[in-house]
């Protein structure tokens, strides 16, 4: 069999180091690695990638686009597909900061403790990458969700966004959250929150957490003190805490790191695989049924 080389495209200065150890960790037998990746280049990197090896022997390739920037990430992988004709192509994930992972494994906590065809979420930091892809991956499970933002434009422009993946606008509501009152109002009725928000930003105070009496779940992904969410330690994994069960982002970055190694094992089963948010989820999903 043809060694599995993994092609990291990365559109920052110095090529993820985080990812190269993932991917190492992932049964990749050669990592090549480019860094200040720019749409221009995305061609000739690809055609070096495909024109390399036969269709049949093009399972044992791969693409990896990562790094910190998820709109740069985004671009990359667009026209990665742009370059694909017929048989000649080879399987992709993106993963940009992480946020594709991050969100799933978030979601997929969350499914271990509440049916999400029947949960009203709120996303706190939801304009963000992993707050927009939270909110998807719930809508897509049938979840009602509160996305939040300090402004009520820049949620509904997140909203428009997110609408251009699934559809559901009966179900996602932009919300203005900028104080407890509104932090209060966009919580009400809620029973998960997820804090996605940037790092070292508090986002949700026990108070107000504590007032909620519906809610049954609490997700943190920032591990920067201080926390998203007041009295969520980093490393707690279905901690109960009163009536809500607590997840900090350490706590949920077991299931990530599990999520990203099997999605890229995943990419060398055959050519076809393109893994954004949501077919990283099923690749979640599957993990943890099997």
């Amino acid at each position: 069999m043809k060694p599995r080389i993994l092609i990291q495209l990365d559109p920052d200065a110095h090529a993820s180091v985080f990812d190269a150890v993932v991917a190492a960790d992932s049964e990749v037998d050669h990592l090549l690695q480019y860094s200040n990746v720019r749409p221009e280049d995305v061609e000739g990197l690809v055609h070096g990638t495909m024109f390399t090896r036969g269709p049949a022997d093009l399972k044992n390739t791969a693409i990896f686009i990562g790094g910190n920037q998820v709109q740069a990430g985004e671009e990359l992988l667009k026209q990665v597909r742009a370059t694909f004709f017929g048989p000649m192509r080879v399987s992709v994930m993106l993963d940009a900061n992480g946020a594709n992972t991050t969100a799933a494994a978030a979601v997929l906590s969350a499914a271990r403790h509440l049916e999400l065809d029947a949960v009203q979420a709120l996303v706190l930091g939801g304009t963000g990458p992993v707050g927009q892809r939270a909110a998807r991956l719930l809508l897509g499970q049938g979840a009602r969700v509160h996305l939040a933002s300090r402004t009520r434009e820049r949620a509904a422009t997140a909203c428009d966004a997110i609408a251009s993946h699934v559809d559901a606008h009966d179900r996602l509501l932009p919300c203005q959250v900028d104080d407890d009152d509104s932090l209060h109002a966009a919580l009400a009725g809620c029973q998960l929150v997820i804090a996605a928000g940037a790092a070292g930003v508090q986002l949700l105070p026990k108070q107000v957490r504590d007032a909620c009496p519906t809610l049954r779940l609490a997700i943190d992904l920032n591990a920067v003190p201080p926390v998203g969410i007041e009295g969520i330690d980093v490393m707690d994994t279905a901690r109960v805490d009163g009536d809500v069960t607590v997840y900090g982002a350490i706590g949920v970055g077991g299931t990530k790191m599990k999520i990203h190694k099997a999605a890229l094992r995943k990419l060398f089963e055959d050519n076809q695989q393109i893994l954004d948010a949501e077919s990283i989820y099923a690749v979640g999903e599957s993990m943890i049924a099997s």
